[in-house]
């Protein structure tokens, strides 16, 4: 058997898994996560591979395979959620939430003006940037709640370069495996611009679904973690 059919055969196991113990929730997911194992592997084409719900590119509606490009934006309304890949990037974005693409510097900027947002990247530097923060990662993944007072980030695994808005002096470099360090960076300067926090509202089987759609495994794989 070919090296990438076993990769194939493998990464479909483990969804088969996460399926029968509901490890990814219930709804829109499930529909895409069976749609996946119904074709017999998981989707890498580039664009939309799940819409539910209120779900837009530039203000215009979303379909299922429609590609997503650098310099649109994709906004998430009440009950809407979309999980979509861009390159060797792939994201679930939650609903109540807006975040936009822009490549004209060289760097792919994501950013998420507002809302919520599962992310993981391919080789590449990449910017994130929110209301109170600018994070530059590479080959990471990470999940954010962009809010107007304060950001949530968590690193999942990888490196990053954290820099607060209120003050870029505090710069921090950050390396993690498995959720190590989420935080939360506010919007002003002093003892509450960044503070420690819990991991929340994103999963390791969230992740490992966002991976394997764009042919990778997430890095903690079959590793014991609790």
């Amino acid at each position: 058997m070919r090296n990438d059919e076993m990769k194939r055969l493998a990464r479909r196991e483990t969804l088969l898994k996460l399926a029968a113990t509901g490890a990814l929730g219930a709804g829109g997911m499930m529909g895409f996560m069976q749609r996946a194992l119904a074709g017999g592997s998981l989707p890498a084409t580039p664009g939309f591979r799940h819409v539910k719900g209120p779900v837009t590119v530039n203000n215009q509606r979303a379909t299922l395979g429609q590609p997503i490009r650098p310099g649109q934006t994709v906004t998430t309304g009440p009950g809407g959620e979309t999980i979509y890949i861009l390159g060797p990037d792939a994201f679930i974005q939650r609903e109540n939430t807006r975040v936009s693409f822009d490549d004209s510097t060289g760097i792919g900027i994501v950013r998420i003006l507002t809302g919520k947002i599962l992310g993981v990247f391919g080789k590449g530097n990449r910017q994130i940037v929110t209301g109170t923060a600018t994070i530059g990662i590479r080959g990471t993944g990470c999940y954010i709640e962009a809010e107007e007072a304060r950001t949530y980030f968590c690193l999942c695994y990888g490196d990053a370069e954290l820099t607060p808005n209120a003050d870029p002096a505090k710069k921090e470099i950050l390396h993690t495996e498995h959720h190590d360090k989420p935080m939360y960076i506010g919007n002003q300067a002093g003892a509450t611009l960044m503070s420690a926090a819990g991991v929340i509202n994103h999963t390791d089987a969230e992740l490992t679904l966002l991976e394997n759609s764009v042919g990778r495994w997430p890095p903690f794989h079959g590793k014991n973690y609790k």
